[in-house]
């Protein structure tokens, strides 16, 4: 079969073999450094917009990886642990439930988020499981960037003043 390739491709991978979960990967970290951003433009405190810049700088150098090789440093992993550790603790007993992901825009846009760092675990793990290779340190970034933006998201309602809805599961 040939394949038409269009002459207005918008990114010269995105006809990859559908078993080349590189251009996926690429796609997902796109993504997600687009809607930090977005959460970013809806951040009032300068140290937050700070830090929501910083990360999705963070993500973009994340992108190329699998194509090439990973480009976060040691140093940036630790700030982001950090900064995941310090919204931790400033939740208090907001993360020690299972929680509806609702309240305020800046908060439930903070879960899409952590749910695409997920998305972003996922396809690593599909990518290993084809025998391909990986720096071992982009799961730990993409786990990292969930529960940072798990944290964020019931920060951000905590500070808008809406209260965490309790999920109880009628299976577990």
């Amino acid at each position: 079969m040939e394949l038409y390739r269009s002459p207005y491709e918008a990114y010269p991978f995105l006809s990859d073999a559908p078993e080349d979960l590189r251009c996926d990967f690429e796609l997902l970290t796109d993504g997600m450094a687009s809607l930090t951003g977005l959460l970013r433009a809806k951040a009032a405190e300068p140290e937050l917009r700070e830090e929501l810049l910083w990360i999705c700088e963070l993500i973009y150098h994340m992108n190329p990886a699998l194509r090439t090789s990973l480009k976060v440093t040691e140093a940036e992993t630790a700030r982001l642990l950090a900064a995941t550790e310090h919204l931790r603790a400033r939740c208090g007993s907001r993360c020690r439930r299972f929680v509806l992901t609702q309240g305020c825009e800046s908060a439930c846009l903070a879960h899409i988020l952590r749910v695409r760092a997920k998305e972003l675990v996922r396809l690593l793990y599909r990518h290993l499981w084809q025998s391909h290779e990986a720096d071992p340190r982009l799961l730990d970034l993409a786990n990292l960037l969930s529960g940072y933006f798990f944290y964020l998201a019931l920060s951000l309602n905590d500070a808008a003043g809406v209260d965490e809805v309790d999920f109880i599961s009628r299976n577990y």
